[in-house]
């Protein structure tokens, strides 16, 4: 077993693809927990800002913190969602899932993002 802490001061603002007006923050790298297969990070999306449609090779888990995301996410052929995610909610999908948010709300929106790398088969 492995363990990191991360004090504030160590934390650290990074450039995510195909995301805009929003500060993310990176909390735990891949390499500081568990042989790399966790990343954590706090984002922090201005009124207006989000990622842009598209998928990761990742597993990934979103928890809002503080304000409001809009979330649209395809979940096989046939389905897709549209829904608000509020204060409270979180959302998970799997590896290369379509998906994008967009802060519609009139303040800033914390959301805390966990990505887990999928096990080798």
């Amino acid at each position: 077993m492995s363990y990191k802490i991360t004090r504030k001061e160590e934390a650290y603002t990074y450039e995510a693809p195909g995301h805009f007006d929003v500060r993310t923050t990176r909390l735990h790298d891949p390499q500081d927990v568990n042989a790399g297969g966790i990343t954590m990070g706090l984002s922090h999306f201005l009124p207006g800002g989000g990622c842009n449609y598209g998928a990761n090779a990742k597993e990934s888990i979103y928890y809002i913190v503080k304000g409001e995301m809009y979330l649209e996410c395809e979940v096989g052929t046939e389905n897709e969602i549209k829904t608000t995610l509020y204060k409270g909610d979180s959302f998970h999908c799997g590896p290369n899932t379509s998906k994008s948010i967009l802060n519609t709300g009139s303040t800033s929106t914390q959301m805390l993002v966990v990505l887990i790398t999928p096990a080798e088969a």
